[in-house]
């Protein structure tokens, strides 16, 4: 893949091919990299334009000045859009990335070809009381951070993945985390309820892997209920990062939905 870095951000971007007719934009979950995609553009390469980057604080992104924050990425990606003169583009996130999928829909809409989250929430229709059951576990997850990174990446890819494959490359890639990115997580609440969602004027796919948290269940549950023209899917043998957990129904997923065969 080339290599990139947007001139007047951290963020750094990777691109493979620009022969086709469509573009792929991949946002990764937190703690992790663009690697975390590995399996699917290798399977979409030869018929999509793919675009991947590492989020802010995470893997070649850490370079970072003072006002940088991650509320300014969907700025950054679409001003990677304008540098590589990119119109539109299917969206595709996982955790983390979905967040930021989603904010980047709230603010450029004609850039979207189509919207994909996996492993996130409605960030225009957050239920907080529902995170609060979460809190506790997250907490004791900061914690074992401060002390060690090592087994703060140990814990966190049982959480991340399902199944031994994926919880080994989740943790490979975690563990390059640096502990002075959290501060950038922290401001992700600036994000969160901001907008109402109005009529989509692209097509809207939410999941989770089939072993994920009870809580995500019933996040995608609750959303699809809300939005009820939205795809929903629940991926087999796989946890919270479902396209790394089984990347082959993910891909087949993906590709579906894309080609209006969902």
């Amino acid at each position: 893949m080339e290599q990139n870095k947007l001139s007047g951000s951290p963020i750094v971007y990777n691109i493979s091919g620009r022969e086709h007719d469509e573009w792929v934009l991949f946002l990764h979950a937190a703690f992790v990299t663009h690697e975390m995609f590995r399996e699917q553009e290798e399977y979409f390469k030869d018929r999509y334009n793919i675009l991947s980057l590492d989020i802010i604080g995470h893997g070649k992104s850490a370079d970072a000045e003072r006002g940088d924050s991650i509320n300014k990425m969907s700025d950054w990606i679409h001003d990677v859009m304008l540098h590589e003169k990119i119109k539109k583009l299917h969206l595709v996130g996982v955790s983390l990335g979905s967040v930021i999928a989603q904010d980047f829909a709230n603010h450029y809409p004609e850039c979207v070809t189509s919207l994909t989250c996996f492993g996130g929430y409605d960030i225009n229709n957050f239920n907080s009381s529902m995170q609060k059951e979460n809190g506790s576990r997250q907490m004791l997850m900061m914690l074992k951070a401060i002390f060690s990174m090592k087994a703060f990446a140990k814990a966190n890819k049982k959480i991340s993945a399902y199944t031994a494959k994926a919880q080994e490359e989740f943790y490979r890639l975690n563990i390059t985390f640096p502990k002075k990115s959290f501060m950038y997580l922290s401001t992700l609440n600036g994000i969160v309820n901001k907008h109402k969602t109005g009529k989509r004027a692209y097509p809207l796919l939410i999941g989770c892997g089939e072993h994920d948290i009870p809580m995500e269940k019933e996040i995608i549950k609750l959303w699809k209920e809300s939005e009820p023209e939205c795809k929903s899917v629940i991926i087999k043998n796989a946890g919270h990062c479902a396209n790394m957990d089984n990347p082959e129904q993910f891909n087949k997923t993906l590709e579906a939905f894309w080609n209006n065969k969902l």
